[in-house]
């Protein structure tokens, strides 16, 4: 099997650019990213229908048959009892999660309207977690005949142990972040030196 566009791109280019800015001495050091898990929830009042319906998308999304989540304790005023099914997850590695973040970036991020990239912040500990309102801008996604629009959260686990290095991680990957005031403030100043 040949090796994922991207997984090239952080052997070749990410980790020769993270051993240069974080002075790492051995390539083993540098972080990467071990798995991407997709959540979605839904209401614990869910017909069926709506149940399938949400693990076929997310199996169209993911290339993977989600599991699906059911709800641990029983609470009366969400109409939730032990054992109901909640939502569904799946969890990407290796190749698999590699194309998937590709088609995220490159393809998917720039079909939201009005994009201006995704929030920079990070859990603490280098992890990332992105919350998607619709997941018709995935490709896969057939607009035609579908009945709802799915919300769901990508969690991105990297081994970077700060949210400096993950974040510089997911950037040299080509995470769109959103810039800054002060680097938007940079970019304008520059531009304007530049047409003086």
């Amino acid at each position: 099997m040949s090796q994922s566009i991207l997984h090239k791109h952080y052997t070749e280019k990410v980790v020769p650019e993270l051993m240069k800015k974080f002075g790492y001495k051995n390539p083993h050091q540098v972080p990467t990213i071990k798995k991407i898990v997709i959540n979605s929830g839904f209401s614990a009042t869910a017909d069926k229908n709506h149940v399938q319906y949400v693990n076929d998308e997310i199996a169209k999304i993911s290339g993977q048959r989600p599991i699906t989540t059911k709800a641990k304790l029983s609470i009366s005023n969400f109409k939730l009892r032990e054992g109901q099914p909640i939502g569904c997850k799946v969890t990407l590695r290796g190749a698999s999660m590699y194309e998937f973040l590709l088609r995220l970036i490159n393809i998917s991020l720039p079909c939201i309207r009005d994009f201006r990239g995704v929030p920079t912040r990070l859990d603490g500990h280098g992890n990332y977690t992105l919350g998607l309102n619709d997941h018709g801008i995935f490709p896969e996604v057939s607009s035609d005949g579908t009945n709802a629009t799915i919300g769901m959260d990508v969690s991105i686990n990297t081994s970077a142990s700060n949210d400096e290095e993950g974040r510089e991680l997911l950037k040299l990957f080509g995470m769109p972040f959103r810039k800054t005031s002060a680097e938007v403030e940079a970019e304008e100043a520059a531009a304007a030196a530049a047409s003086a």
